[in-house]
């Protein structure tokens, strides 16, 4: 049900024991290849099976319509005839592979133009129809990430149906069975009716993550079904792993919604040192994108470090960080840090380790005000109207943004009828502006 889910070909590092038996056969193979087609008079024995093989490729790869073409290839490679021609001596297998070139530049995605042509400049056979099997096996693998996303749209409305009629047969032996849902969406219209808490300290480097346009779009109004739900699926990134009463109708995503925690968290700690960094490399310096991207190396580095020993991790974060902005500015020309803005700057980043760091908290809150935006607006239009501070981690957003929706634009598609009928017992007639879910 992954929108990004495609096959890739086993790459086998060459220092392995499997990459090295695997080279060494494959090296083996060509090289009794060479010794037939050289041998007088040549054997092709080993040259009419590759042939035979090359042949069965190309016809996995046409599509039904392509007739005309399957005719060409069932004539061109022939096996009988290409028997009689062996066995006579008369097999001409450069001829057959420019052929089969031909027929490769005709089938091949638009990606492996280039590849297909490089194999055109090689003279030797063998070394040419080891090329061939090589990009036929790319050819091949992009052959089943396009029926794989052919089929996707069909696989994911058999999905949602079977997996709603199997949870309604649980449901029909379990009334019980949406006791946690329910609570859950309870939670979400508390969320929404109670005043977010605010950042007792903004003296830090947050003074400079400015309010956006987009967090008056979220503001209070009568309760909806939409909004209730899009709140609930902002909670589930904050959900407590010790908590067992996770949600019935998301438990089939909740390895999915940890996946999007971990990269929500990871995001907050990146934005964060780059909020605190750029008020202390100013504007010219952090400007530069090969700065900022030097910076944000240096902070990925450190996250699988920073989950279990996170003073440690921002320890080095904040040398590094300090030592390239100093480096930069003195590349630039610019004027160096004070040792006191030195302290400070490594002060505030080793600050970022606590939990309650203004900074990381301030971010953190955007965050999810961006993921909200999303459920409502959409990824792109969110996208136009970034809250402060998270401008350089655009990209890194839009991926977690489009993940994240794509996770509750689903899981509304088969749970949808559960939470309208939840809904309507939490949100009074008065305030409920719309009957049914939505669609986001």
């Amino acid at each position: 049900m992954n929108r990004d889910f495609h096959m890739e070909e086993k790459v086998l590092p060459p220092s392995s024991l499997e990459g090295k038996v695997k080279e060494t056969m494959h090296n083996a193979f060509w090289d009794h290849l060479k010794e037939q087609l050289s041998a007088t008079p040549p054997d092709f024995s080993c040259a009419l099976e590759l042939l035979k093989e090359i042949k069965e490729i190309l016809l996995s790869l046409l599509l039904p319509r392509q007739n005309r073409l399957r005719s060409d290839i069932e004539e061109a490679l022939d096996t009988e005839l290409l028997k009689q021609k062996a066995e006579h001596g008369a097999l001409d297998v450069p001829h057959l592979s420019k052929h089969i070139l031909d027929t490769m530049t005709l089938l091949c995605a638009p990606v492996r133009d280039e590849a297909v042509q490089k194999l055109e400049n090689i003279t030797d056979p063998v070394w040419l129809l080891r090329g061939i099997f090589q990009v036929l096996g790319l050819m091949k693998m992009d052959m089943v990430n396009y029926t794989i996303q052919s089929l996707q749209p069909h696989l994911q409305e058999h999905s949602i149906q079977h997996e709603r009629a199997t949870f309604q047969e649980l449901l029909s032996k379990q009334p019980s069975l949406l006791s946690h849902t329910t609570k859950w969406l309870t939670q979400a219209v508390a969320d929404l009716t109670t005043p977010l808490p605010t950042c007792p300290d903004t003296s830090d480097s947050a003074s400079v993550a400015s309010s956006s346009p987009s967090e008056a779009a979220i503001s209070p109004e009568p309760l909806s079904p939409t909004m209730v739900l899009s709140q609930g699926f902002l909670n589930l990134l904050l959900w407590d792993p010790e908590d067992e009463d996770f949600p019935e109708t998301l438990l089939m995503d909740r390895t999915q919604l940890q996946e999007l925690e971990s990269q929500l968290s990871q995001l907050t700690i990146l934005a964060s040192v780059l909020l605190v960094a750029s008020s202390f490399s100013g504007s010219v310096l952090f400007g530069s994108p090969q700065f900022v991207d030097k910076l944000k190396h240096i902070t990925k580095d450190v996250m699988e470090e920073f989950k279990s020993r996170p003073e440690e991790a921002m320890q080095t974060v904040s040398e590094q960080v300090s030592q390239e902005i100093h480096q930069s500015l003195k590349n630039m020309g610019l004027a160096a840090l004070s040792s006191e803005n030195t302290v400070s700057l490594i002060g505030q980043l080793q600050n970022i380790a606590k939990k309650e760091n203004c900074v990381r908290s301030v971010i953190d809150q955007r965050i999810h005000l961006f993921l909200k935006c999303c459920l409502v607006l959409g990824v792109q239009r969110s996208l136009l109207d970034l809250p402060g501070g998270l401008t350089v981690i655009e990209a890194e957003l839009a991926e977690l943004g489009q993940k994240f929706v794509s996770l509750t634009h689903r899981n509304q598609k088969v749970f949808g009828p559960y939470y309208t009928e939840i809904l309507k017992t939490l949100i009074p007639p008065a305030q409920a502006l719309e009957t049914e879910v939505e669609s986001l």
